[in-house]
C-alpha cells in the first residue's frame, strides 16, 4: 500500500532580508522562490528569533530557544526537548539535513544524535565557501573569520576538521544542493515519505561568490541603498505585501546618504556579490525542485522557504587589500545594504525590531494548498513550524522521547492558515530576548527594547536608550511612530507578561 503522507522539503536561508527575493519585493532575480510563491501561499508576517543559533533551536524543537537551548550558542539540550527528525523519523519517515547545523557538535548535540538519518554540511555558524580549510596548491590561502578559524563540517556521523575540499571548483551552496539532490535521488524507489531540511549559509558572511553570478549584477546597485529602499517598498505595496497605512521607516543612523558617500564602485561590487549569493541558492533551490518533479514526487510535497534572520549589518573586513568575492576575501555586505535588504523594516540581525525578526515564508503544496498564489496575513513564529510539519504529517507530538520527558511545543499549527482556512485569533503571547534586546507581541500591540548600554558584535548604538518602545502592528508594521507615552498601561501589561515568559523560561 502506498503512503499518502507528503513529504516535507524546508529550506532556510541565512541572514536574509525580508525583501530579498522577486516575491517579497526584491529585485535580486529569485524565480524558482518566485515560482513557488505563485504556486503556494506567501506568510507575510512570520517571524523568527533575530539570530542564527537560538532560531534553529525553535525551528527545530518547537520550543523557545532559551528553554531548548543551552550556553551562549543555544546548543540543544539532551533533556527536554524532541526535534521535528526524531518524531518524523519515528513516525516512518526518512530524514535528511543538508547544510548548516549550528546546535552543536558534541556526540549527543550532532544531527545524527537528533534524528537525521543522513547529514553533510557545516556544523558551526559560518565558513570560506570556496575552501573552509587549508590552502591548496595553486591557490590563495583561504580567509578565515580569524587566522586558523577553521569551522567543523560532518559527513554522516564523521567531524571533518579541518574539511579540505579535494574539488578545486567547490562552493558550499553548490554542495548543500547536491547532497540534497542526491537524497532525493537515492530514494526515488522508496515509498516512505521524506523530511529535508536543507540549511544553504547564503547569504551569511563572507560575501564570496561566482564571478559569472556576480557579473550578472555588477551595476545594478549603483543608484545605492536609498533608492533601492524606495523601489522595493513600492513593489511591496503593489504586491499587496505592505498594508497603504505604513510609512516607510527612515534610513538608519549607521548609514550614510548614498550620494555622499566615495568609492561607489566598490559599494555597488558589496552588494552585486551578496546579490549573486541569494541567486545561486535560487538555482540550487531549482535543481532540488527539479529533481522532486523528475521523481514524480512534486505534487505531494509541502515545501517551505524562510531565513533564520533579517538582513546583517556587521562590519568586519578582514581583507581591505582584496575585493569582495573570492577565496582570499572576507568581508560582510556591511549595515548599508542590510538596512536596505530589511526594507521595509528597522534594524538588524539580532535586533527585535521587525528588520531583525521579520522573514519572508514561502510554502507550496500542490496536492495540499489550494486556491495558489495568495497571500496571508497570519502572525506566525518559528515555535510553529513543528506543529505544523507534524499537522501535515499526521505526526503527533509525545509527551516523552528517548526515555526523557518533553517540554510542551510553544506553538501552534499554521496548517489551517496555508489552507486558506478561517484561523482564530492567536491568543498566547510572541517572546523575543536576545543579548539586550527585548520584544513581546501580542495581537496588534508589540513592546521592544535594544537594551542600554551595549555594543552588538561590531555594531555600535550609540542611540540606545534601553526604554519600551510601543507599536500597533496592523498600521504601523514598520515602527515609525512609537506609543507608548500614550498607552503606558499597555507597555505595563505586556511587560508583565515578558517577565513571566522569562522566569518560565528558568532565566529569572
Amino acid at each position: 500500500m502506498t503512503d499518502s503522507r507528503p513529504n516535507i522539503v524546508l529550506i532556510v536561508a541565512d541572514d536574509m532580508g525580508f525583501s530579498d527575493i522577486g516575491c517579497f519585493g526584491g529585485e535580486i532575480e529569485t524565480p524558482n522562490l518566485d515560482g513557488l510563491a505563485y504556486r503556494g501561499v506567501r506568510l507575510t508576517s512570520f517571524t523568527n528569533n533575530a539570530v542564527c543559533m537560538s532560531t534553529r533551536a525553535s525551528l527545530l524543537t518547537g520550543l523557545w530557544a532559551q528553554q531548548a537551548g543551552s550556553g551562549p550558542g543555544f546548543n540543544l539540550r539532551p533533556d527536554n526537548n524532541v526535534t521535528i527528525a526524531e518524531v518524523l523519523k519515528g513516525a516512518g519517515y526518512q530524514t535528511f539535513l543538508s547544510g548548516k547545523w549550528h546546535n552543536g557538535n558534541a556526540p549527543d548535540e550532532a544531527p545524527w544524535a537528533r534524528g537525521f538519518e543522513r547529514y553533510y554540511g557545516l556544523l558551526s555558524g559560518s565558513s570560506n565557501y570556496f575552501n573552509p580549510g587549508l590552502p591548496r596548491p595553486g591557490e590563495p590561502p583561504p580567509a578565515h573569520k580569524r587566522d586558523g578559524d577553521m569551522r567543523p563540517w560532518g559527513r554522516d556521523g564523521e567531524i571533518l576538521h579541518p574539511f579540505t575540499p579535494e574539488d578545486p571548483d567547490f562552493y558550499a551552496t553548490d554542495a548543500f544542493t547536491d547532497a540534497a539532490v542526491g537524497y532525493l535521488d537515492a530514494c526515488r524507489n522508496d515509498d516512505r515519505p521524506f523530511f529535508l531540511y536543507l540549511a544553504y549559509t547564503a547569504p551569511h558572511f563572507p560575501i564570496q561568490a561566482r564571478p559569472e553570478d556576480i557579473a550578472k549584477y555588477r551595476g545594478r546597485y549603483m543608484a545605492g541603498w536609498d533608492e533601492m529602499r524606495r523601489r522595493r517598498f513600492e513593489r511591496l505595496r503593489d504586491m499587496g505585501i505592505a498594508d497603504d497605512a505604513w510609512r516607510l521607516s527612515d534610513r538608519d543612523g549607521l548609514v550614510p546618504e548614498w550620494d555622499a558617500c566615495a568609492a561607489k564602485d566598490e559599494l555597488d561590487l558589496r552588494m552585486a556579490v551578496y546579490a549573486a549569493m541569494v541567486d545561486r541558492m535560487d538555482q540550487g533551490i531549482g535543481r532540488v525542485l527539479a529533481k522532486l518533479r523528475e521523481t514524480g514526487r512534486e505534487d505531494n510535497t509541502l515545501v517551505m522557504f524562510l531565513s533564520d534572520n533579517g538582513g546583517c549589518g556587521e562590519r568586519i573586513n578582514r581583507t581591505p587589500h582584496v575585493a569582495p568575492g573570492p577565496v582570499d576575501s572576507y568581508c560582510t555586505v556591511g549595515a548599508s545594504w542590510a538596512n536596505a535588504s530589511n526594507t521595509p523594516f528597522r534594524r538588524y540581525k539580532v535586533f527585535t525590531h521587525e528588520g531583525g525578526i521579520a522573514t519572508p515564508l514561502v510554502a507550496c503544496w500542490p496536492a495540499g494548498i489550494p486556491r495558489p498564489g495568495r497571500i496571508e496575513r497570519d502572525t506566525g513564529h518559528l515555535i510553529d513550524l513543528l506543529p505544523t510539519i507534524l499537522d501535515a504529517a499526521g505526526a503527533g507530538y509525545p509527551a516523552e522521547f528517548g526515555g526523557r520527558s518533553v517540554l510542551p511545543c510553544e506553538g501552534q499549527s499554521l496548517l489551517s492558515a496555508l489552507r486558506g482556512d478561517t484561523r482564530a485569533e492567536r491568543e498566547k503571547a510572541l517572546f523575543w530576548d536576545f543579548r539586550g534586546c527585548r520584544a513581546v507581541r501580542k495581537g496588534r500591540w508589540k513592546i521592544v527594547t535594544e537594551g542600554h548600554p551595549r555594543l552588538h558584535i561590531n555594531i555600535p548604538l550609540p542611540f540606545a536608550t534601553g526604554a519600551w518602545e510601543l507599536y500597533d502592528l496592523e498600521t504601523d508594521r514598520c515602527e515609525t511612530n512609537d506609543l507608548s507615552d500614550r498607552h503606558p498601561d499597555i507597555v505595563r501589561d505586556l511587560e508583565a507578561l515578558w517577565l513571566d515568559w522569562n522566569t518560565r523560561c528558568g532565566r529569572a
